[in-house]
């Protein structure tokens, strides 16, 4: 059997609904807005390992930008590698220019070696106009912690849901 709504509970209801749309779609255009205008698909990540401590915590939030053509020995840039689906932060340690494209060589700052054995099969550089996502312009100390202990609690996830739902459904406006 289903529940009555009256008028007032039904139109509340749809304002609810409505509302929480808002709130996605604008949270989706605002990323894809930031992503035209940093010409990267992922603008802003969250560092999960200590390989580029002390420059880098677990839980920082990286800011990128990849509109420069060429970036240079010391920048920290963030890689995709094929195979992985977890984005890379490591420091280029060697560039090797040709006319067409640069090829990187990547190191973490708390590593002994350099990421070769990270690359793909038989591949020793990486193809900055292919396989780079950005360069760190800035970033914020450990805010991105949460997305790392919801990633690696399933507890915590289902209890954040359940809350988000729970005041969802007792929230009056």
């Amino acid at each position: 059997m289903l529940p009555q709504f009256s008028g007032a509970q039904l139109r509340q209801s749809l304002t609810q609904a409505l509302n929480f749309c808002l709130v996605l779609t604008t949270a989706f255009m605002f990323w894809k807005g930031l992503s035209v205008v940093t010409d990267s698909p992922s603008p802003i990540v969250v560092v999960l390992s200590g390989s580029m401590e002390p420059a880098f915590q677990r839980g920082d939030i990286l800011f990128l930008w990849n509109r420069e053509a060429r970036v240079k020995v010391g920048d920290i840039v963030v890689y995709n590698v094929k195979g992985r689906d977890i984005p890379i932060v490591h420091r280029v340690v060697r560039n090797h220019v040709s006319s067409k494209n640069q090829l990187l060589l990547t190191k973490g700052d708390n590593n002994a070696m350099d990421d070769v054995d990270l690359y793909a099969h038989r591949q020793y550089y990486l193809d900055r106009q292919n396989e780079v996502i950005g360069a760190v312009k800035g970033y914020v100390p450990w805010v991105g912690y949460v997305t790392i202990l919801l990633s690696e609690n399933l507890w915590a996830k289902y209890a954040l849901l359940a809350g988000m739902g729970f005041l969802a459904m007792v929230q009056r406006e």
